[in-house]
């Protein structure tokens, strides 16, 4: 195995650096929730630790709007404030960090044959003709952001003309053999891949190349190709209970009938989009996900939301993923930190990090600072402010604000605003969110692909659930990888998850978080160059020689908590998120987290929503 050493960036990172300072899109290893961002906020929530915040120095610095988290959430509420009270608007953002963007994050890697940018987590948009409000729509606009132009920058054509498909590849631990099964011709939920260009096999010879028994594989069969009513004897309104409260594994058990070896092929068919297994993943939900069973149900239409999810091509995609929205947000908030105006020049538009947090801009934006705690107090005016704790380097301070909007992970805020209510501080606490890794790797060539016939492999019991080719997007003066020859980022998913163990959603998240937090970056290494060397040797993979680079985005909080009828109560669920966003005086609260919806739209909506209550207190005169 390649020495660890050899993953990590170069002393001058990338092209794009700005060569005074590290850059941290450039850096590979550990990224994400990297070490040295989470500890401070660890001290506070789990490990008990408390400070004397009064005793903290008080910066001689005011600001209009203090955000704390500067994800796509917090830099939508700070944009969102300085287009209401124009640029002369005093605004700091806070984030623990050592980039901008949260979970849409961006990844560089300099390669001798060019550039290469991946992403690092936020990956596309989802729907957005169909399901984002005229309100998100508008604020990206004034980012200057086409959907149209970003739809027509992706080449969906790409990888069907080159006669590559989608396959499952079942690893010999669990199967007893390495293989590559390719031909799937199925389609996903937030499909980029046109249907009528699959280059799908008949599902018989498909599955007829599986590793199972000709009775698992007649079983299978029939599960795909005949429409049977699993459900007979039951009402339509019957039906559709007992599939928001059971689970697609307990359908394919106890309704299909399906055995144990071939139920584990759909076992981490959810990981992706879910960020839980079949076991956790209720049959309702299952049936969005285009899996198979529901046919001969006789059921209604999914709502327009779902159906759009299913239908619509998922193809709204910057080659950096969301980082390149909170881009464009942070130029707009911060000119001097890039050129640039557009949303095609900001894919390799140069970012002078030095300029984020400087005395002369009326924004700043401050790194490796995680916000400790946010106090309602009165200004020396006789007007409502708030105090502002955030710990940087080891050292405490505070910063004082007439607003707060807090756009961080929504778990943590009991811990960081003791003025919330103890019912708010329980509705707060529910939104425990889905640890989930995407790593990008970077490989020498991708014939091995091309030898098997795939772009994007589907493993439902490898570590990574889902090893893709790039998407393959030329956009801003950039260009995805043409020659199978060249270098080429793959794009890999990894859910910690609890196969099997009967816990809710919730508690397998966070004993998954546990042990993703108890992984250090060379067991990732070791568990990715195995991995890929068991599916791709076959077809000439030498992970020794053809992994040039590897970064390892771990996000223990990753998706937004979203409501899940095997545990939830849907009207219940309603009424604990609208108790877990209210304002706390001058405090709101953002992120996705308090719409529990893992979404950018969703990010981009409760970033703003916080800041017109903000406003509208101010309009009302509070104090």
């Amino acid at each position: 195995m390649a020495p660890v050493d050899l993953l990590r960036a170069a002393p001058r990172g990338s092209e794009l650096a700005h060569q005074t300072l590290e850059y941290p899109p450039a850096l590979t290893g550990m990224r994400g929730s990297h070490e040295g961002s989470y500890e401070d906020a660890h001290h506070i929530s789990r490990d008990g630790k408390s400070y004397d915040y009064n005793e903290a120095p008080l910066l001689d610095e005011f600001y209009d709007l203090i955000v704390v988290g500067a994800g796509i959430s917090g830099l939508a509420a700070a944009y969102h404030y300085q287009q209401q009270l124009g640029p002369d608007a005093k605004i700091l953002l806070l984030d623990n960090h050592d980039d901008f963007g949260g979970h849409a994050r961006r990844n560089e890697f300099t390669t001798p044959d060019g550039l290469l940018i991946g992403y690092g987590g936020s990956e596309s948009l989802q729907s957005p003709r169909s399901i984002f409000s005229q309100e998100v729509l508008q604020f990206m606009s004034s980012l200057g952001v086409n959907i149209d132009e970003l739809e027509n920058s992706f080449n969906v054509n790409f990888y069907p003309d080159l006669g590559l498909g989608r396959g499952v590849y079942f690893d010999a631990k669990t199967f007893g053999v390495d293989k590559v099964v390719a031909g799937d011709p199925g389609y996903n939920v937030a499909d980029e891949i046109p249907r009528d260009r699959i280059n799908g096999r008949p599902i018989a010879e498909f599955i007829n190349d599986f590793p199972f028994n000709d009775q698992d594989k007649a079983d299978l069969l029939a599960l795909f190709e005949e429409d049977v009513d699993y459900l007979a004897g039951m009402t339509t309104d019957e039906k559709s209970d007992w599939l928001d409260t059971h689970s697609y594994a307990q359908f394919l058990r106890e309704k299909v009938g399906l055995s144990e070896h071939v139920m584990l092929y759909f076992q981490r068919s959810t990981d992706d989009f879910m960020a839980v297994g079949i076991d956790a993943t209720c049959c309702s939900d299952a049936r969005m996900c285009a899996l198979p069973g529901f046919e001969g149900l006789g059921l209604p239409d999914m709502d327009e939301e779902s159906q759009a999810e299913l239908d619509d091509p998922y193809t709204f995609h910057f080659p950096d993923g969301n980082a390149s929205l909170t881009r464009l947000m942070v130029r707009k908030l911060i000119p001097a930190v890039a050129p640039g105006t557009t949303m095609h020049d900001v894919v390799l538009a140069k970012f002078d990090y030095s300029q984020l947090d400087k005395p002369e801009h009326n924004v700043r934006l401050r790194l490796n600072s995680t916000g400790l705690n946010a106090q309602n107090i009165t200004l020396e005016d006789g007007s409502a402010g708030v105090v502002v704790a955030y710990i940087q380097k080891q050292q405490l301070h505070r910063v004082r604000a007439r607003h707060t909007v807090m756009a961080g992970y929504n778990m943590m805020i009991p811990h960081m605003v003791p003025e919330a209510s103890k019912e708010q501080k329980q509705a707060l606490r529910e939104n425990v969110k889905a640890p989930l890794v995407y790593t990008s790797v970077v490989i020498r060539n991708w014939q091995s692909f091309i030898k098997l016939g795939v772009h994007d492999i589907y493993c439902p019991t490898a570590p990574y659930c889902m090893v893709k080719l790039d998407f393959p997007v030329n956009m801003g003066g950039y260009k995805h990888p043409t020659s199978p020859d060249k270098p080429v980022v793959l794009h890999m998913v990894y859910v910690p998850n609890l196969a099997g163990s009967a816990l809710s959603a919730r508690e397998q998240s966070r004993k998954g978080r546990a042990m993703l937090l108890g992984m250090s970056f060379a067991e990732h290494e070791k568990m990715i160059r195995e991995q890929l060397q068991d599916m791709l040797g076959s077809a000439g993979f030498n992970h020794e020689e053809d992994v040039m680079a590897i970064t390892v985005n771990r996000w223990s909080h990753g998706y937004s908590y979203s409501v899940n009828t095997l545990f939830d109560d849907e009207d219940e669920a309603d009424k604990i998120i609208e108790t877990a966003r209210q304002p706390i005086g001058n405090i709101t609260i953002a992120n996705s987290d308090s719409d529990w919806s893992p979404y950018a739209h969703s990010a981009i909506e409760q970033g703003i929503r916080a800041v017109d209550e903000l406003l509208a207190m101010r309009a009302g005169g509070a104090k």
